[in-house]
């Protein structure tokens, strides 16, 4: 199959807004080109360890819960305030315990279960979570990140110690889920086209009052 029949094998486009039919498909992310980067999390530094020990974990899901308003022979929806749900991360549990400590330095600055004593306040024990996707790059080809998730207010809402089973030859791991309070998807590698959640896309929020469902740009 010569390139040319090649670069046909894709979803013809009306138009030409540059992204011309002869382009082909665009490469997609790989699942399995990414890595989780813990900031501030437990007391042991660093936690590269933990990094290298993660099997899967849960991209940020945000969901806007509906405010109905009911008005005359209708009804009308509204977005109400946004809601992150908890990402979920799979660690391996280490024979040299590495894991096993970072995780239980972090529950510990929660809550100290030995003093039966809580923090005083979030920043107490609050870290930063980053996902990043990568483009396969390793060794002397340092990887570039295609995306990047920053969590912030991080916390760990539970963290699952999984089971022992004489009947398998799996893994022993840990599962935890992380509750935080806000994400940004960072720029591009390009900082000229940012693209995500939290960049900012040109617009006035608040500046124009012009009432349910105009299409008044705003």
């Amino acid at each position: 199959m010569t390139f040319s029949s090649v670069s046909k094998m894709t979803v013809p486009a009306p138009g030409s807004d540059g992204s011309a039919n002869s382009q082909g498909l665009l490469m997609p992310k790989l699942q399995y080109r990414f890595r989780v980067l813990f900031d501030n999390f437990g007391v042991s530094q660093p936690t590269t360890e933990l990094t290298k020990q993660v099997i899967d974990c849960s991209r940020p899901n945000v969901s806007f819960p509906e405010i109905p308003l009911e008005i005359y022979n209708s009804r009308i929806y509204l977005a109400g305030k946004p809601a992150w749900e908890a990402v979920s991360i799979n660690v391996r549990d280490d024979a040299s315990g590495e894991v096993a400590k970072l995780v239980g330095e972090q529950i510990q600055k929660q809550f100290d279960f030995q003093e039966q004593a809580s923090a005083a306040a979030g920043i107490n024990y609050k870290f930063q979570l980053r996902i990043q996707i990568l483009d396969g790059g390793n060794g002397a080809f340092a990887p570039n990140v295609l995306e990047e998730w920053e969590m912030y207010g991080c916390y760990i809402a539970s963290a699952n110690y999984n089971t022992l089973n004489y009947g398998t030859n799996d893994a022993v791991t840990i599962s935890l889920s992380i509750r935080f309070d806000n994400a940004v998807q960072t720029p591009t590698a390009d900082a000229a086209t940012p693209y995500g959640v939290g960049v900012n896309v040109g617009r006035a929020i608040g500046n124009v009052a012009s009432g349910i469902g105009s299409t008044t740009s705003v």
